[in-house]
């Protein structure tokens, strides 16, 4: 419904900026990352690029200072159980190059430092973004897939034996599970020492 909104800062907080436009004020949530661009901009003429949310009791606009962030923030709402906070949040505390750069890396523990970010949130942002963003080099692709599917298979083993999923979750998301040559544990491996460490 809207594009983008230009016309005058009428105030701006770490979270909220409002836009004049045309003697209409119009009130933006926005992240931290787009707060330092306005903070150093020409007040007199701005222009965020909006995403309107509907729900049955408000409305809400975001701004975003570029459309890179628009569109980061677009793919993240789309996963399941991240919603429009949660994106902000995440923009917040990374820019849009760090955020893509760790989901192209398949990077969980970058991810998941973002506050109220889980393992399984984590895990479920880089592997279902993945493919949108592309992987940077597609030479790891496969391997990183690999990695993946040996933890999940890991961790569905270690939960079966009786230990608290919890702290098989934490366990597996504390290492590369790699061997001192950088080549991946398989399965067994990952399992065998899970139970040396739980």
């Amino acid at each position: 419904m809207y594009e983008y909104f230009q016309g005058r800062l009428a105030s701006l907080e770490p979270t909220q900026a409002v836009v004049d436009c045309g003697g209409v004020g119009y009130l933006l949530e926005i992240s931290l990352n787009t707060y330092e661009a306005l903070r150093h901009a020409d007040g007199t003429q701005v222009k965020l690029y909006a995403h309107h949310v509907v729900r049955e009791d408000a409305q809400q606009l975001f701004g975003f200072y570029d459309l890179a962030e628009r569109e980061m923030f677009r793919l993240l709402v789309g996963v399941n159980g991240v919603g429009n906070q949660t994106a902000r949040m995440m923009l917040s505390s990374l820019t849009v190059d760090d955020l893509r750069t760790a989901i192209q890396t398949q990077d969980v523990r970058t991810v998941q430092r973002v506050k109220g970010i889980g393992v399984k949130t984590a895990q479920r942002i880089v592997l279902e973004l993945a493919d949108k963003l592309g992987v940077a080099d597609g030479g790891r692709r496969s391997e990183v897939g690999e990695q993946t599917r040996a933890r999940d298979e890991a961790a569905t083993a270690l939960t079966m034996l009786g230990f608290a999923k919890p702290a098989v979750e934490k366990l597996l998301a504390s290492a590369d599970w790699r061997h001192p040559d950088g080549t991946p544990m398989t399965v067994e491996e990952i399992v065998k020492e899970g139970l040396r460490r739980l």
